[in-house]
């Protein structure tokens, strides 16, 4: 039996869950007595599926989406939905509909976005695993704020059936989890058959990774994995500066945000925050061929054996009600661009004991490979830190 009385008490202080299955089971299976969290874009049935929106504050889900029918075949217990940012369009789920989440590792400091919640409760232990969805880094922002793992599918390779898109090129429902056991048995319920895990042979990193000011605790961090990995490096270069592949991509959803909502985007259910953010990126001129050069150039430089380590984020999570740093996504978007894998390791924490996070990006359907490899990193370097009691 779920005691919700006791997770209800939990999450109280961190307003990472909005949304309970009192009714919750599990069953049989390879994830038998698993609990999750799931995103509140996601459809599950019974639930408010309002994707963080007030516009969508009365739907209630008719069915699960595909992802989480495929969670609960396997035996998985669905405890409820997660808090996110309005629209999955921002990075600090500080959400004026649905109220403000916070960092177990610390109170009044963001979870990261716009997959806040998810972060939240599987770093708190509400939950064992939860789902986010990732635009330009919304799996891995939260994982690296928040001490844990978190796995960007390489595009299409899990079902968007069920989910409320931001950006339809660039959506990916992924999974985030405090060890990589759990990760991968999750990954391989979510992605039945995927089983490579040959180790890379090439490391790729940026060449002008100073074009964004990294925290020192986040270099240290990136540093020990650099040896950790231990392959000489060769220098990946993109063919546009990060900001405006980040500002591309951003564009693009932002555009298809604006159709979806229409009208309603300037009505009383829409945040001024939100608001100002359409109006600002959709003045902007699309940049097609930004994105296309950086999936180009990225997909050829990876082959079939290289593997890009880069920060999952400058910096570490900030308090709630600072201005978000501008360059949040700028490591996060290359991958979401090529439509490529990437996953968010812990690597640390820094010396007021927030966690700093890496991202490993690999070859299309690599995704097993990057675990593994993740695996031996975090054998060697012990990069996990829960939060502090």
């Amino acid at each position: 039996m779920i005691d919700f009385a006791d997770l209800e008490a939990r999450n109280a202080p961190l307003n990472a869950f909005v949304d309970w299955d009192r009714g919750a089971t599990g069953g049989e299976g390879p994830l038998g007595g698993i609990t999750f969290g799931i995103k509140s874009n996601i459809a599950v049935k019974g639930l408010p599926w309002t994707g963080g929106m007030g516009t969508r504050r009365g739907i209630i889900a008719t069915r699960d989406a595909a992802v989480v029918t495929q969670l609960r075949a396997a035996g998985g217990i669905i405890l409820g939905s997660l808090n996110m940012h309005e629209a999955a369009l921002g990075a600090t789920t500080d959400n004026v509909f649905y109220g403000r989440t916070h960092n177990p590792h610390r109170h009044g400091y963001t979870p990261g976005g716009s997959s806040g919640g998810s972060g939240a409760a599987v770093a708190a232990g509400l939950c064992d695993v939860a789902l986010g969805t990732d635009t330009l880094g919304s799996v891995r922002i939260p994982a690296a704020y928040c001490g844990i793992w978190g796995l960007k599918p390489t595009l299409g390779a899990v079902s968007d059936d069920g989910l409320v898109h931001l950006g339809t090129a660039f959506d990916c429902i992924g999974p985030l989890a405090r060890d990589l056991d759990l990760l991968q048995r999750v990954w391989a319920v979510m992605a039945p058959g995927q089983t490579d895990d040959r180790p890379f042979t090439r490391l790729l990193t940026l060449a002008d990774i100073d074009q964004v000011p990294i925290q020192p605790a986040v270099d240290a961090g990136y540093q020990r994995v650099l040896r950790a990995i231990d392959l000489p490096a060769d220098p990946f270069r993109p063919d546009d500066p990060l900001s405006a592949i980040r500002m591309a991509g951003l564009i693009e959803s932002v555009n298809e945000l604006i159709g979806d909502l229409g009208e309603a985007r300037h009505g009383p259910l829409v945040s001024d925050e939100l608001k100002f953010v359409m109006t600002a990126v959709g003045a902007l001129p699309p940049a097609p061929d930004v994105i296309a050069r950086t999936r180009a150039t990225l997909v050829a430089a990876l082959g079939d054996d290289g593997v890009l380590v880069m920060p999952t984020a400058p910096q570490s999570a900030f308090p709630h009600g600072a201005r978000a740093p501008v360059t949040q996504a700028d490591f996060t978007s290359i991958a979401s661009v090529a439509g490529l894998p990437a996953l968010a390791l812990p690597a640390g924490v820094a010396a007021d004991h927030l966690p700093v996070s890496v991202q490993l990006v690999g070859p299309a359907g690599s995704e097993t490979r990057l675990i593994a490899l993740a695996r031996r990193i975090e054998a060697t370097i012990n990069g996990y830190a829960p939060p502090r009691s």
